[in-house]
């Protein structure tokens, strides 16, 4: 595991950056995971201290790029959460090791803990800008037109206010083809909605009271916080239905 450098001052660091060109140094590695807000908001939990200038705007070092290296990897490769790894930097910062990330102590097989290919947080982060029009999402879900007006009636897609649909639309239609082959029809399918409703509307009471933040970050903690929620709903649901199945 690479060790994050110490951060120093900027004669040390060489180029100071804006926050803009950080962004486009760490996005090509990062895809889906960094943005200006995600920047402030890691500035704000003090995982970075870039500095200022006489008119408040952020100076990035190369030991700061880094340090955000450093957080954005752990998050997605190891999944630690902030604290941790504020504890890592912390302990760099002083000249010491991280602790070791594999754990030392017995535990259960990885294979027994296996997520089965559930979403990540990364997953309910990335946004795609895929506009299909009704033709291709009938050509590309495989499905007929009298399948999608009614899955668009029991409003499990719908489109865009200019017509289109987006890659969500795609991979609803694609599962409504494929669990029709069971004998499930559309109208079998809105328990599946007004279940992920009922998701959908536990995680905004959670998330309310952060995005009503007034200071800079209040968007990113609650983009972050709505992405883990959910990704845990997810796998408690699937582990629900798995541990329920093997009832029958």
């Amino acid at each position: 595991m690479g060790v994050a450098p110490e951060r120093s001052g900027s004669e040390q660091n060489g180029t100071l950056r804006n926050i803009g060109q950080v962004l486009e140094l760490l996005r090509p590695d990062f895809p889906g995971q960094v943005s200006i807000p995600k920047i402030r908001f890691l500035e704000d939990k003090g995982l970075i201290k870039p500095e200022r200038t006489p008119a408040g705007y952020r100076k990035f070092s190369d030991a700061d790029v880094e340090r955000l290296r450093y957080v954005l990897r752990m998050q997605r490769d190891h999944y630690l959460p902030l604290k941790v790894i504020g504890e890592h930097l912390d302990a760099i910062d002083r000249g010491l090791e991280p602790p070791p990330l594999d754990p030392v102590e017995p535990t259960v097989p990885e294979v027994a803990r296996d997520a089965d290919g559930l979403p990540s947080p990364e997953t309910f982060r990335r946004v795609d800008r895929i506009r299909l029009s009704r033709k291709e999402l009938l050509k590309r879900a495989g499905i007929e037109e009298e399948m999608l007006g009614r899955l668009e009636e029991f409003g499990l897609v719908a489109a865009s206010p200019t017509g289109h649909f987006d890659t969500d639309a795609l991979l609803v239609a694609e599962t409504a083809r494929e669990l029709a082959e069971f004998g499930f029809e559309p109208r079998h399918l809105r328990a599946f909605k007004t279940a992920a409703d009922r998701e959908v509307g536990m995680v905004e009471q959670v998330v309310a009271p952060v995005r009503r933040g007034r200071d800079a970050a209040a968007t990113a903690r609650a983009e972050e916080a709505v992405s883990e929620i959910a990704a845990l709903s997810v796998k408690l649901h699937a582990t629900l239905v798995k541990a329920g199945l093997r009832r029958l």
